[in-house]
């Protein structure tokens, strides 16, 4: 009995003994000050969230606005057809053009305001033409005027002509029922039926071997073939040697411009007024170098003028060949239809007819047709204030679509971007009008005179 009591004593102090210590063991779990862990960390969160957000504002950079024509003319452009905001397909195609502009509903800062109108202007950036463009329209007009020193704008005995027509695949592409080549076809027939028929006119195409495959690249780049040598114009042998172009392959631009320099060849200019028009819808595609082509040609004695007509082309295929007509001072327009290639092939038979003119009587003084440039200047600007007008609207009614159907901005967001988009567009309407005065009071000036100091005012500073 007495060892039996023992032993229950003894289970039961075991059990008072581990009891204790794990009362004592929980009581040290317990802390003598408040926690304040979660505090911190929510300030550190806090203090993280501050930091990401300076850091932010601080990654974002804003470009400057053009500051000059030259500048806004260099800008690659957007979309630039016409998209209002009420039928839902128009409103389909803004929320497609705008899915990666951020939702600015909240409290965007002034700079992400501005990164935020850059990015939409950007969308709907508008083909501006800057002053470089119509000084060097100016000086086309120009030959054959007595005035003017330089050598290859003096008419001479000889006229020449020689087109550079692109014959490559993409010259296929639809263009409202008829193709590309088709429409640049006609433009050329009519263009070349209207010459002096004293002129010899030649045609030469190029990328019209091949297809364009990678496998035909290198036959390709290395076709460009003399169709029509130069010679007076002959409707029929002519009709046929350009009917059996085309389309076919790649595009070697500087192929084409260096067998126009042998074309050439025999008609130095001393005796000869030299004129080339290189025809293409887009870049080189030969990995080769058009400009240092271009300069060449340039630089030779033929002393020819190097026009370059871009036909339906994008923003990059735009650069190559402005850099190929800067090269030459030759001019460069971009068409987007048959008419209004057709309208630029004119020019140079105005230029044909003047030609003609003065040859049947060399005593005769030639005077640059002031009511030309009238015009010239008339239809600049025309052109640059319709896309100065649809670019305001078109951004306009973006933010209005953005903000009142989207409400993807706050009010006072739409507000800021309202003031600065007509902030930005009555600087295009005053520098273009300040233009247009320059052009009209130069107009009356030795037309020499009058173009020294356009370029003096407006092109010295041009972007590259």
């Amino acid at each position: 009995m007495k060892f039996r009591s023992l032993i229950l004593w003894i289970v039961l102090s075991i059990v008072l003994t581990a009891c204790g210590d794990k009362a004592a063991n929980e009581k040290k779990l317990v802390p003598d000050q408040p926690i304040t862990i979660d505090k911190t960390i929510e300030e550190e969160n806090e203090q993280a969230e501050e930091t990401v957000s300076d850091s932010t504002e601080e990654e974002i950079e804003v470009a400057p606005l053009p500051q000059t024509l030259s500048e806004l003319a260099a800008l690659p452009p957007g979309y630039v057809d016409y998209l209002g905001i009420l039928r839902p397909e128009e409103q389909k195609q803004i929320d497609e053009l705008t899915k990666d502009l951020p939702d600015i509903s909240e409290e965007p800062s002034e700079l992400q305001l501005d990164a935020y109108y850059n990015d939409l202007l950007a969308i709907f950036q508008q083909d501006f033409q800057g002053p470089e463009d119509l000084i060097a329209q100016l000086k086309f007009q120009t030959i054959g005027d007595p005035d003017i020193d330089d050598p290859r704008k003096q008419f001479k005995e000889n006229l020449n002509v020689l087109v550079l027509l692109d014959a490559s695949g993409s010259m296929r592409a639809d263009l409202g029922g008829q193709t590309q080549m088709d429409a640049a076809k006609k433009a050329i027939t009519n263009f070349m039926k209207g010459l002096p028929k004293d002129a010899n006119v030649g045609l030469r195409i190029y990328g019209h071997k091949g297809t364009g495959s990678n496998s035909d690249k290198e036959l390709s780049c290395s076709s460009s073939e003399l169709v029509y040598p130069l010679a007076p114009y002959d409707q029929s042998a002519f009709q046929s040697s350009l009917d059996k172009t085309q389309p076919a392959g790649w595009t070697p631009i500087q192929l084409a411009l260096n067998e126009a320099q042998k074309d050439l060849a025999p008609f130095k200019g001393e005796a000869n007024t030299n004129i080339v028009y290189l025809v293409s819808d887009g870049i080189s595609t030969c990995d080769d170098d058009p400009v240092g082509a271009a300069k060449s040609l340039y630089n030779s004695d033929i002393t020819p003028i190097v026009n370059v007509i871009g036909f339906n082309i994008d923003h990059e295929g735009q650069k190559q060949l402005k850099e190929v007509a800067k090269a030459t001072e030759g001019t460069y327009q971009d068409v987007q239809n048959a008419e209004s290639l057709q309208k630029e092939l004119d020019q140079a038979s105005e230029i044909a007819k003047k030609w003609a003119d003065w040859k049947k009587d060399k005593s005769t003084r030639l005077e640059i047709d002031r009511l030309k440039n009238w015009n010239d200047i008339w239809d600049y600007d025309a052109r640059q204030f319709r896309k100065w007008v649809d670019e305001r609207q078109q951004v306009g009614f973006a933010m209005q679509y953005l903000y009142q159907t989207r409400e993807l901005m706050s009010s006072e967001s739409y507000d800021y971007l309202q003031q600065k988009n007509r902030d930005y567009h009555e600087w295009i309407e005053a520098e273009y009008t300040k233009l247009k005065q320059d052009l009209y009071e130069m107009n009356d000036k030795k037309i020499d005179e009058a173009i020294q100091m356009l370029e003096e005012k407006y092109t010295e500073n041009a972007p590259e």
